[in-house]
């Protein structure tokens, strides 16, 4: 049986949905379901979220990739210099509006950022509502985090209305901008994250040594977002840490820098004696045109 806290949440959000299949609005139905006028219908999971895609998605994206995510943004401070920099830029940008307004997190993983941002940034009026192609992280996501409305969705045929978000958050994955740009409201905001070079350099340097993957520059990726949003600001964080050494597995287990190393060349990472790691990224605050 459906919690009847979520159902009434959803009930609630689904004026800023869509169905993925036929673009029709969606209305909560006997509270368990969100159904269109064509009868297509999305049903909500017993761990609260809904599942809005229409086709097979595979992905290298694991139960323990996400639960190796989750540890590490939760529990180490590593991305805590970007978490706060992101709060206060949404802090100050809603901070005076009393209207309810929505965040969305495209590509939101198993949910453990959009948290950490929304309790940082203390804007009272603000739900966040995290979407991701994944059912594993959504589903991690639903079980750990109640707050928020959790979907199953495909970015480029996305589940949202038009205009329906005040503010985008995109942090460390692909954009589908066309997507964007419907789904964000006039003026609304958009903070998307990307790695610059130093980023996990010490992973780096151990899993690619000298070869050209070690090598990354985000020049193309601003330069699209540029053409698509007025680009107000860019915030640089780099900040190095010391890490808890029993995390270092965890680290490694949660980026897709691992996928196609060795396992000499991971276990030299993990068992390396300096357990500091590089946080390097810029965000770019843009505004929709």
């Amino acid at each position: 049986m459906v919690n009847q806290t979520i159902a009434a949440k959803f009930r609630t959000f689904s004026n800023s949905l869509r169905c993925p299949l036929c673009k029709e609005s969606l209305k909560l139905v006997q509270y368990k379901s969100l159904l269109c006028s064509n009868r297509h219908t999305y049903d909500i999971s017993k761990h609260g979220y809904v599942n809005m895609l229409n086709h097979s998605a595979k992905s290298r994206y694991s139960k323990t990739l996400y639960k190796a995510r989750e540890k590490i943004i939760m529990e180490s401070e590593l991305f805590d210099p970007l978490h706060d920099k992101i709060s206060t830029v949404i802090h100050d940008y809603f901070t005076n509006s009393s209207t309810p307004s929505l965040m969305l997190d495209a590509g939101c993983g198993e949910g453990s950022h959009l948290k950490k941002i929304l309790e940082n940034s203390r804007v009272g009026t603000m739900t966040g509502v995290g979407v991701d192609i994944s059912k594993a992280g959504i589903e991690q996501a639903a079980k750990n985090y109640k707050d928020e409305i959790w979907l199953v969705g495909d970015l480029a045929r996305s589940p949202l209305a038009d205009q329906s978000f005040n503010m985008i958050l995109n942090l460390f994955s692909p954009s589908n901008y066309k997507e964007f740009k419907r789904i964000l409201s006039s003026k609304g905001l958009i903070i998307k994250a990307v790695p610059r070079t130093g980023h996990l350099k010490e992973m780096r340097n151990s899993l690619y040594g000298s070869n050209e993957k070690n090598l990354y520059k985000n020049d193309e990726i601003v330069s699209l977002f540029r053409k698509h949003f007025t680009l107000t600001d860019t915030i640089h964080v780099t900040d190095e840490r010391k890490m808890d050494e029993s995390k270092l597995p965890y680290l490694a287990q949660m980026s897709p820098l691992s996928w196609d190393s060795n396992q000499a060349a991971i276990h030299s990472f993990i068992s390396r004696n300096s357990s500091h790691v590089t946080l390097d990224a810029d965000i770019l605050i843009g505004i929709n045109k």
